[in-house]
């Protein structure tokens, strides 16, 4: 799974946390059901946005599934209908795409010519797949197909002091196109020239976060990237991001809804949450003002370190007592001995006690290395597979990609901790 959009759960509270999840899981079913259970591999993050946008726009629309293994083996509605075929559609698109951009950057197991042409054929497969459901669904997707092809020409003419919105223009078109099909869907067509503006700037910052994330890896291995082929630093692809975000803002309020709360949590809060992420901002909560930095707590604050000779198990002299009120320092603050853990053991949900750590257990395959690890792609296919079965992907937190074997964010993952007081909206909405 990838993408840039994976919401808090605190930020979504539990009533839109489950319709992001129905979002998720209809999409993975509607891949499985049009083009087969390897489909499901190509299920991401940002294609949910196009199910989540139609049912926002034309009502809600579910249906029971039986029990999954991401869901710890338990029955759930789904999002079903239109929406979640067409975020299929664009979903194929988004991977062939993907897979297209490793071969030519020659990534890992493409990097020996007979995978590069296995690579080339899996793109064109999933286009071509893509352009099949799209069909059925009343919409052409060769505008989608037509911009995968055109990405390598326009960044072989990218050169230093270039624009690099000129690199990102395919990735906006398909988006604006692609977004702009769900007022179609839903019977709003009135909707389709404002959603067109906000798939555009989120195909933009979706590009453009993208490259900024590799952009340390890219300078090292010496692949292309779009920043350092023209000359853009990171100060104006954030100031880039930024009106990306605002833009995208302006224009849903242009839009009619039947119900937005979650597009809206969606596109407007989580969007800037990862700009935040790709830019390495301290995590932003809410209404509470960042810290100090350097400043050190108070005395009692936190419970000391542990102290040598102390039997485990012992309580300190902070044991059973809450920390005040008060901002967390930064972790490189002086004086800091870290926050109190969490509690061992315990209740968590319906599965009672903690959840194995990463690496332990049925974790233990595949491990997560530095510097990672690449897989070719049966053993890459194989470890899909088992993460799968194993939850990896919505409870190990980091996971390592199975092909890449990058860390990956579980997408059960709150990384804002379990006090985070960041739900809520506040742009007066």
């Amino acid at each position: 799974m990838f993408g840039i959009i994976r919401p808090c759960r605190n930020r979504l509270g539990p009533e839109l946390r489950e319709s992001w999840l129905a979002h998720l899981c209809g999409l993975c079913l509607a891949l499985r059901d049009d083009h087969g259970h390897l489909a499901r591999v190509v299920t991401n993050y940002d294609g949910l946005v196009i199910s989540a946008l139609v049912e926002a726009q034309a009502g809600r629309s579910r249906r029971s599934a039986g029990p999954c293994a991401l869901r710890g083996m338990q029955s759930a509605d789904v999002a079903v209908g239109t929406g979640a075929r067409l975020a299929a559609s664009v979903s194929l698109v988004l991977a062939s795409a993907k897979v297209g951009d490793h071969v030519d950057d020659r990534d890992g197991v493409f990097a020996r010519a007979p995978m590069r042409g296995v690579g080339r054929q899996v793109a064109r497969r999933w286009a071509a797949q893509a352009s099949e459901t799209g069909l059925d669904l009343g919409f052409d997707t060769a505008v989608l197909v037509d911009a995968v092809r055109r990405q390598s020409s326009v960044e072989a003419s990218a050169a230093p002091g270039s624009s690099v919105l000129t690199v990102t223009e395919p990735t906006e078109t398909a988006a604006g196109e692609a977004v702009a099909q769900t007022a179609v869907l839903a019977g709003r067509p009135g909707n389709a020239a404002a959603l067109r503006e906000v798939g555009r700037l989120f195909g933009r910052l979706a590009h453009l976060l993208d490259a900024v994330e590799d952009l340390g890896e890219d300078r090292a291995s010496g692949a292309w990237n779009p920043l350092v082929a023209t000359g853009t630093t990171p100060e104006e692809a954030r100031r880039l991001c930024d009106d990306a975000a605002l833009g995208i803002e302006l224009a849903m309020k242009e839009v009619e809804f039947a119900d937005d709360r979650l597009v809206h949590v969606l596109l407007v809060h989580e969007v800037r949450e990862s700009i935040r992420r790709a830019f390495g901002d301290p995590h932003s909560h809410g209404h509470t003002p960042s810290p100090p930095p350097g400043r050190q707590p108070a005395p009692g604050m936190y419970p000391p370190p542990a102290q040598a000779g102390r039997p485990q198990g012992q309580p300190g002299p902070h044991h059973g007592s809450a920390p005040p009120p008060g901002h967390v320092p930064p972790p490189s603050a002086p004086g800091r001995g870290g926050p109190p853990e969490p509690p061992r053991g315990g209740k968590k949900g319906k599965r009672g006690g903690e959840p194995p750590r990463p690496g332990s257990g049925l974790w233990c395959w595949p491990k997560l290395k530095t510097p990672p690890v690449t897989r070719g792609v049966l053993l890459g296919c194989l470890a899909v597979l088992y993460q799968c079965g194993t939850c990896q992907y919505c409870c190990r937190d980091p996971y390592p990609g199975p092909f890449s074997g990058k860390p990956r964010e579980g997408w059960c993952n709150c990384d804002c901790g379990p006090g985070c007081d960041c739900g809520g909206c506040d742009c007066n909405c």
